[in-house]
C-alpha cells in the first residue's frame, strides 16, 4: 500500500544519507541505496563471512524482489525470471530470432540491449530514430526493441503507437525498463518481453535484473541458459540433464547472485510502499523545475518525447560542465556531449537550485 503524500519526505529522509557536500543527480547511473537495502547487505555478508546464512533465507530474499517486481510491473510472479545482467535475457531473445529475421532498434540506445542482435550476422538490424520506431515495424519485423526511456538524454519512447504497430504486423515487442521502472508507470504484461537492470531507480546493487515474459511469448524463446536453477524442481534435477524445465518464466532463471538479492527485497519493498506514481510525480516535477531554470539562463534541454516529461534531462552545450560540477559536490554525467541530469525520490528543490546556481556562475 502507497504511503499518503505527507509521509513521502519523512521516509525518503530516512532511508537516504547522501555523503556531506554531495548533491547526487546521477541516478541514470546507479541510484542510492536505502539505509534498509545496505543493513541488510550488511547482515547478508556477515552470514556468509560465518556461514550462518541459510539456501533458504536467500532463496525468501530472491522469492520477495521476484514478487515486488512483478507488482511493480503489473504481471503475476510467475511471469519474471531472475538474473544478474540485462544482455543476458536479451541475449535469450537474440538467439530465438529465425536466420533472416528483421529487428527494429533506436538509434542511439543502449548497447546492452542492441548488440545482441548486432552480433547475430544472419539477421537484419533497422536501426531508425527513436520517433520513427513505431513507423519503423511492417510485415517483414520480427521484432522491434527499444529503451523505455532513452539512456543518453531521458527521451521517452511512443510504447502505444509502438505496441499498436507491433499487433498490426505481428512483430513481437521487447521493452528495456532500466531507465523507466521505478518512477514511469509501467505494465510489463503488455508487451512480449521486458526486461530491466534494477540498480538504477529501483535502487538496488548492481547485480540484479529482471525479465518479464508475456502468457505464451515463452514458446518462441528457448531456456538456452538454463541449469539446475530453471528445473520445475531445482534440488530434485541438480544433476545430469534436467528433465522438466519451469513452466513459469523462471525457465529463464539465470542463478542469481544472492547478496544483491538480499539487498533488492529492501529495495523493491521501498519503492512498492512510495508507490511509482508518487515517485514520478515527485521526479518530473524536479525535472520540470530544472528545465525551466535552464530556459531563464538561455538552455535548452532535450525535449522528452513521447511523453508529457522525463526524470532525466540533457541539456546540449553543457557536457563540459560535469567537472566544475563535480568539483561543487554535484553528481551528474555526460552522456553523447550533453550535461544529463537525474532526478530521484531522494532528490530535493534545493538539489536543483544549486546546480542551477554553479551552471550560472559560469
Amino acid at each position: 500500500m502507497e504511503i499518503p503524500t505527507e509521509h513521502f519526505e519523512a521516509v525518503v529522509g530516512a532511508e537516504f544519507s547522501p555523503a556531506p557536500g554531495t548533491t547526487y543527480l546521477n541516478t541514470a547511473s546507479a541510484g542510492l541505496g536505502p539505509r534498509s537495502a545496505a543493513e541488510a547487505l550488511r547482515r547478508g555478508v556477515d552470514g556468509w563471512a560465518d556461514g550462518s546464512t541459510t539456501f533458504t533465507e536467500n532463496e525468501a530474499a530472491v522469492a520477495a524482489a521476484r514478487g515486488a517486481y512483478a507488482r511493480l510491473t503489473g504481471v503475476g510472479a510467475d511471469r519474471v525470471a531472475v538474473g544478474s545482467a540485462v544482455a543476458t535475457h536479451v541475449g535469450l531473445i537474440a538467439a530465438a530470432l529465425p536466420a533472416g529475421a528483421e529487428v527494429v532498434v533506436a538509434g542511439g540506445d543502449f548497447s546492452s540491449l542492441v548488440n545482441p542482435f548486432a552480433t547475430r550476422t544472419d539477421v537484419t538490424l533497422r536501426i531508425v530514430p527513436l520517433e520513427g520506431v513505431p513507423e519503423a515495424v511492417g510485415p517483414g519485423t520480427a521484432l522491434v526493441a527499444v529503451s523505455a526511456v532513452q539512456s543518453a538524454d531521458g527521451r521517452v519512447a511512443d510504447l502505444a503507437g509502438l505496441r499498436a504497430a507491433a499487433v498490426e504486423h505481428g512483430a513481437r515487442v521487447l521493452v528495456d525498463a532500466t531507465q523507466a521502472a521505478g518512477w514511469l508507470p509501467l505494465s510489463g504484461g503488455a508487451y512480449d518481453y521486458v526486461v530491466c537492470g534494477a540498480y538504477k531507480w529501483l535502487l538496488c546493487p548492481r547485480g540484479v535484473s529482471f525479465l518479464t515474459v508475456r502468457e505464451r511469448a515463452e514458446d518462441w524463446v528457448s531456456p538456452h541458459f538454463a541449469g539446475w536453477y530453471a528445473a520445475e524442481d531445482p534440488w530434485g534435477e541438480c544433476y545430469g540433464p534436467v528433465q522438466v524445465i519451469a513452466s513459469s518464466a523462471r525457465r529463464y532463471d539465470v542463478m542469481p547472485p544472492f547478496l544483491p538479492y538480499v539487498a533488492a527485497a529492501e529495495s523493491l519493498a521501498l519503492v512498492e510502499r512510495l508507490g511509482v506514481d508518487a515517485i514520478g510525480a515527485h521526479d518530473l516535477a524536479l525535472a520540470e523545475r530544472f528545465r525551466a531554470g535552464l530556459a531563464d539562463l538561455g538552455h535548452k534541454a532535450v525535449p522528452a518525447g513521447a511523453a508529457a516529461g522525463s526524470a532525466i534531462v540533457s541539456v546540449p552545450g553543457l557536457g563540459d560542465t560535469t567537472g566544475r560540477l563535480s568539483d561543487a559536490g554535484i553528481k551528474v554525467s555526460a552522456r553523447a556531449g550533453h550535461l544529463r541530469a537525474a532526478f530521484h525520490l531522494y532528490n530535493t528543490t534545493a538539489d536543483v537550485d544549486r546546480m542551477l546556481g554553479v551552471i550560472a556562475g559560469g
